[in-house]
């Protein structure tokens, strides 16, 4: 056996003592950097990581007392080191995954059960996926190695030994570290897929409000083009028609007055209307005098007037209040009302009724038969349809019909005080059914991160197939353990 000179001697001693020290510096900056990541991790995750600690150590040790192993120091220390990588596999990955390869040739089988947990966590956290192929393969290049250290310091079947300890090494941290990897490029996948899901849902919503401003911006000014040349008509004429008659029929004035009000009322309507199609959000406030007793007797002044005959019963008590958005609907069925009698019935005795019922305002618009000789003029029905529309959505009923002798009555019981939109007027989504009074269909999609059946089978998702056979093979191994 020849001897090395004593200079090269001592810089192999050198390099060999260089090497330890750079090897203990590393342990101790991971180590230094894993305590600050530790106590700046939030309360869940700490709590979490305990929950997983625990049973690893149970699962190391309680089998120990049951089946006491041939060195017992040993493996409640191999124990201990298994249950220390698990929280490191969080915020040091590639050392937890190197730390297995000790594992695999330890006195303690039991602790095996928890090295490809370790591996499967770890690895779905390293980028890009060659650094853990690294890890995999140097775990297991330092199962081999040691095994064969082992076999000769203390003789014996070490081909046995190899051959058991690489197959666990295959089993254990390749077929893990190869679904770690599936399910790390996984995630990234699904987060670009959820980014982009986002942003065509957000340029969807853009594209549908500009073409829903659009349409409005053009219906507005469709009708500020027709509508408003003939209202300012209508009212220049009544203008002048109210001077006519205040000169030469002074008993009409009263109702060329009325047709230049009423024409001025439309006016600003309709700049009212045409201010809120303009505007992105189509909402407004009621007027706070809409639907009051005062706003209601001038209706029915205006429809008698008109040449209604109209007679007013209010017995809604002051205390009441009903809320602005009663009260608007309020005037809009006595207004639509008495405008249908006087399109539809001119003359006929009409009767508004006004009255407190069940927490709610009742409205009620009755008219008689309208007079022989009289030609109403043709509808559509389609006012009471938006009246109809307008107290579904507070969550009132309406009723709107002839009666046997000839007449009309338009009701309707409106809420005193609505809460939003009453559940039948929401529609459903098309895919959703109620079958045992529960609603199938409308439930939230699984996260991303449970893994199903049909993900695995039908999604591509590999990884739960590439955990199959080594669950099968630590079945296979813990049995064998416990029959010995």
């Amino acid at each position: 056996m020849s001897r090395l000179p004593p200079g090269r001697a001592r810089r192999a001693w050198a390099r060999a003592r260089s090497g330890t020290a750079h090897a203990v510096r590393s342990v101790r900056r991971e180590a230094a950097g894993v305590w600050p990541a530790v106590r700046r991790a939030p309360r869940r995750t700490v709590a979490t990581e305990t929950l997983a600690v625990v049973p690893a150590v149970a699962l190391g040790l309680i089998p120990l007392l049951l089946l006491p192993p041939e060195r017992p120091v040993l493996a409640v220390l191999e124990a201990l080191y298994a249950a220390c990588l698990i929280p490191l596999r969080r915020y040091r990955p590639v050392a937890a995954v190197l730390g297995t390869g000790p594992l695999l040739v330890g006195p303690n089988v039991w602790v095996l059960a928890v090295v490809p947990l370790i591996v499967l966590s770890a690895t779905r956290r390293i980028t890009p996926p060659r650094r853990a192929w690294r890890a995999a393969g140097i775990a297991c290049a330092v199962c081999v190695g040691m095994t064969i250290t082992g076999s000769l310091i203390v003789p014996g079947a070490w081909v046995e030994h190899l051959a058991g300890n690489a197959a666990s090494a295959v089993l254990l941290v390749l077929l893990p570290a190869l679904a770690g990897t599936l399910l790390g490029r996984r995630r990234p996948l699904v987060s670009l897929l959820r980014e982009r899901n986002t942003y065509l849902e957000q340029a969807r919503s853009l594209t549908a409000a500009a073409a829903r401003m659009e349409e409005r911006t053009r219906i507005a000014g469709e009708m500020h083009d027709l509508l408003g040349h003939r209202l300012s008509l209508i009212s220049v004429h009544a203008g002048a028609l109210e001077m006519a008659a205040a000169r030469q029929a002074p008993p009409l004035a009263g109702q060329a007055e009325l047709l230049r009000t009423t024409a001025g009322t439309a006016m600003e309507e309709l700049r009212d209307i045409l201010g809120l199609l303009r505007r992105e959000e189509a909402t407004s406030e009621p007027e706070r005098d809409r639907g009051t007793r005062e706003d209601i007797s001038a209706l029915v002044a205006e429809s008698r007037l008109a040449g209604v005959s109209v007679e007013l019963d209010w017995s809604v008590p002051d205390s009441a209040d009903p809320s602005p958005r009663t009260r608007q609907s309020v005037h809009r069925v006595v207004r639509e009302a008495l405008t249908n009698v006087l399109k539809h019935a001119s003359g006929a005795p009409t009767r508004v009724e006004i009255r407190n019922r069940d927490g709610g305002i009742e409205v009620s618009v009755t008219n008689k038969a309208p007079r022989e000789g009289r030609h109403p003029q043709p509808g559509n029905r389609s006012g009471l349809v938006g009246l109809e529309e307008r107290i579904a959505l507070l969550g009132g009923w309406f009723t709107a019909g002839p009666l046997p002798d000839g007449g009309f009555r338009v009701a309707a019981l409106l809420p005193s005080r609505p809460h939003g939109m009453p559940t039948a007027a929401v529609p459903l989504p098309p895919a959703s059914e109620t079958a045992g009074g529960r609603t199938v269909g409308t439930r939230p999609p699984l996260s991303t991160e449970v893994l199903t059946w049909p993900r695995v089978l039908g999604a591509g998702c590999a990884a739960a197939l590439v955990i199959l056979p080594t669950a099968t093979f630590l079945i296979i191994l813990l049995t064998t353990a416990v029959l010995r």
